[in-house]
């Protein structure tokens, strides 16, 4: 089928994009920008994305459905092994790629890798994305501009800020003009696939990692038993969560001194579930242990984390 005809006449334009680049380097900040909501959680931690979340960009011309990938860097253990692979699937998959790096920060090794490995893709288009230009002066960006061109052959090379808005619609243009003529892929108006309870749980997580200590943050999964709207009441959900940690210690820090530090959690997680299901929420945060979770095959099946 023919794709249908845009207000200006060219042919409408629909597929998949994805971002990568190393942990931390603004990815899920730049999706949510362009998806105008809230899809995927962010953090100053590293290794915040743990899945390859879409969100969906509708445009007058195109439908861009974009890939959050999680960060592609060395793995230490064999979830970090699966999220590289998730990474590389989703690399063959897309129709463009856009390869972050933030103008803020040093080019370095894990930046040159990941170009060594896009050099391999050959058939699909890659974006040069220099993201957090509010952190940066303008001789900054100039200078990262040129470091980045540097590091392979790059279909365009663009600046921007999520932050400030500075260019998101450059960004979304150039994504776009790549995607391959056809029909939407979603309803006007889905602004992601992902089902509620994974974005629920992933809201308790992002909560449950600020502030946390370092080493904390990989050793975290939440997983969603139960979601349902109150017996006789069309006004209230009822959410059931468990955090698994790796070690009792772990734990107590999740917890806190007489559990203060779960209840700024399950307050800050509430806010954000109910902004996304516009209703009213009642969470129930629980911890278990799940020793070495993060190497164990089938506690990570348990968890999510597939083969």
């Amino acid at each position: 089928m023919n794709s249908p005809q845009t207000p200006t006449g060219t042919r409408f334009r629909s597929g998949f994009a994805c971002f990568i680049g190393r942990p931390n380097v603004g990815k899920s900040t730049l999706m949510n920008a362009l998806v105008g909501t809230k899809v995927a959680i962010t953090s100053s931690k590293p290794q915040t994305t743990r899945r390859a979340i879409r969100g969906i960009v509708h445009r007058p011309d195109a439908q861009l459905v974009i890939v959050d990938t999680p960060g592609l860097h060395k793995p230490r253990t064999l979830l970090g092994e699966r999220l590289d692979s998730l990474v590389r699937s989703t690399l063959s998959e897309v129709d463009v790629i856009g390869f972050c790096v933030p103008a803020n920060e040093p080019v370095g090794p894990g930046d040159r890798f990941i170009a060594a490995e896009l050099a391999q893709v050959k058939k699909t288009p890659v974006i040069a994305i220099v993201t957090k230009t509010d952190l940066a002066d303008r001789n900054q960006v100039a200078e990262q501009l040129l470091k980045v061109s540097g590091l392979g052959e790059w279909a365009d090379v663009v600046p921007c800020s999520a932050e400030s808005n500075y260019q998101l619609d450059v960004v979304s243009d150039l994504l776009a003009a790549r995607l391959p003529e056809g029909m939407p892929l979603y309803p006007e108006g889905e602004l992601t696939d992902e089902p509620e309870q994974i974005l629920v749980a992933e809201l308790i997580r992002e909560a449950a990692l600020e502030g946390v200590r370092e080493e904390l943050p990989h050793s975290i999964a939440v997983v969603v038993d139960e979601m349902s709207p109150r017996a006789g009441r069309d006004d209230l959900v009822d959410v059931h969560a468990w955090l698994f940690v790796e070690r009792p210690s772990q734990k107590g820090i999740v917890i806190g001194p007489k559990g203060a530090r779960l209840r700024e959690v399950g307050t800050r997680a509430r806010k954000q579930i109910e902004a996304l299901l516009g209703t009213r929420v009642y969470l129930d945060l629980r911890i278990k242990v799940a020793k070495d979770w993060q190497r164990d095959p089938k506690q990570l099946r348990r968890l999510g984390f597939y083969d």
